[in-house]
């Protein structure tokens, strides 16, 4: 059996490595000990206004550790109480001192700084009153108007650690913290966890606890859900003409809607078939996988969530999908630098997802919505802030040209007269034949959003008016398919 030393000294290791080698990120930087006294104030500051971090001193860049035995290195203890006088506020901070061994063979340390987010103040620093943000792995200088939404901002922070009176540990969803727990890699107790990141304050949870882990957030925030509308067609009809196909809404903790949401928005996008330059047919998605699923990690991240009058919304049209999300773009955030720029409106709740593995620490979803769409020859994305209310992004699929190509063929294999003639279902039923080989049950059933009993009598039809041919052993033949004649 190892002795204490030998598990300490192993708990060390594995530290030093991970401060070494893990990359620089919202929440984690790296400095030398050579750096002024004020340069590393301007990085405590930026983790105090967004959405705290640890401050490694005494290693490089590249990771090498140089410690605070090399010439030029400031006094330990100055950087230790930086934050006392060099910022204003002076934000919270836990300082730690770590036994290393230096890139000289030398016992050394480096100094860690544990910065928590400063939740209802902006940090600025003493003497010019500069003020800096984290964003992504840099620690910005902001101007007046920036400083100044960040101020404002700083009032939404302060919702998520607001504690919910009436909420206690037994309205934790064990099954989304055990998940939790597996992910950050600890067995501390399930209170301890929920402590430790404040998302349990003397035995009641915060908005952040009850969003991320409450068995029913919605008990305690009607508004903490998200809905998926599917309607056919490009448009929403209403009365008796409502073209709704599917409406589920999802009233679980955060990690569990997006799990949840997704797996619904999946079954209902279609994938279409095409003849390549090799002369097989091919199935693209309607849209990239990468692009909506991100869109809705990001509305659930970054929506108000202190606006207690609307949910966050999916809806899907056989020209596009919509999220929209309640309340405006974050802070420094606008529609013109969003692909370049981080913030996150809800720090605790974006760690939490960030540890989860449901979002990612640098500024790189938007962009690659932007790089998947493209590479899909779809339309960009198109951000906007309708009634300067919500955000609102539109994914456009390419079904309108699809649609051009297939008319073109319909009309050159079946007469206009013959077209003119059929319903809408057979239409459909004609217009995907099109598009592929040959035709299923299951797959008309899913392409149309019905059920297979309402289509099997569409394409017998079809087969009697002698438009398809159908082809099987028997009505049981699971391999049996219709194509055009």
């Amino acid at each position: 059996m190892r002795n204490n030393s030998e598990v300490h000294g192993a708990k060390s290791l594995d530290e030093i490595k991970q401060l070494t080698e893990s990359p620089e990120n919202q929440y984690f930087d790296r400095k030398s000990a050579r750096l002024k006294i004020r340069d590393i104030a301007r990085h405590v500051i930026a983790f105090a206004n967004a959405s705290g971090g640890r401050l490694a001193i005494g290693i490089e860049d590249d990771g090498t550790i140089t410690g605070f035995q090399q010439q030029g290195a400031q006094n330990i203890d100055e950087i230790e109480r930086c934050h006392i006088f060099e910022c204003e506020p002076a934000p919270s901070v836990i300082a730690s001192r770590l036994s290393v061994t230096n890139s000289h063979g030398e016992t050394d340390t480096v100094l860690l700084l544990d910065v928590a987010a400063s939740p209802d103040v902006v940090i600025h620093r003493k003497g010019d009153n500069t003020v800096f943000l984290r964003v992504g792995d840099k620690s910005r200088e902001l101007n007046h108007e920036q400083t100044l939404r960040l101020e404002y901002d700083k009032n939404q922070r302060t919702f998520e650690d607001e504690i919910v009176q009436w909420s206690s540990f037994d309205d934790v969803d064990h099954e989304v913290l055990n998940e939790y727990k597996s992910k950050l890699g600890t067995s501390a107790d399930d209170a301890r966890v929920l402590c430790s990141r404040r998302f349990l304050i003397d035995g009641h949870l915060t908005n952040a606890g009850v969003l991320l882990f409450a068995k029913d957030p919605t008990q305690f925030l009607p508004q903490a859900r998200l809905r998926v509308l599917r309607f056919q067609g490009e448009n929403m009809e209403t009365g008796a003409h409502i073209n709704i196909v599917k409406d589920q809404s999802f009233d679980l903790p955060i990690p569990k809607i997006i799990r949840g949401a997704s797996t619904l928005i999946s079954s209902l996008l279609r994938e279409f078939q095409y003849l390549g330059d090799d002369g097989q047919f091919a199935t693209i998605p309607e849209y990239p996988q990468f692009a909506w699923f991100e869109g809705v990690v990001n509305a659930v991240i970054h929506r108000d969530y202190a606006f207690a009058g609307d949910y966050i919304r999916v809806s899907m049209y056989d020209d596009r999908l919509e999220i929209i999300s309640p309340g405006r773009l974050p802070n420094i955030v606008t529609l013109d630098n969003m692909r370049t720029t981080r913030y996150a409106r809800n720090p605790r709740i974006a760690r939490a997802l960030v540890e989860f593995g449901w979002a990612r620490e640098l500024n790189e979803g938007v962009q690659r919505i932007y790089n998947e769409m493209q590479e899909m020859f779809l339309k960009e994305p198109i951000y906007s802030e309708p009634g300067g209310s919500k955000v609102q992004l539109v994914l456009e699929n390419s079904i309108t040209s699809r649609m051009l190509r297939t008319e073109d063929s319909m009309e050159q294999r079946i007469s206009k007269q013959v077209l003119e003639s059929l319903s809408g279902y057979e239409i459909s039923a004609v217009r995907l034949a099109c598009l592929q080989k040959k035709v299923t049950v299951k797959e008309l059933a899913s392409y149309m959003h019905r059920a297979p009993k309402t289509i099997r009598p569409v394409l017998k039809s079809l087969v009697e008016k002698g438009i398809f041919d159908w082809h099987g052993s028997s009505m049981r033949d699971p391999s049996q398919h219709y194509t055009l004649r």
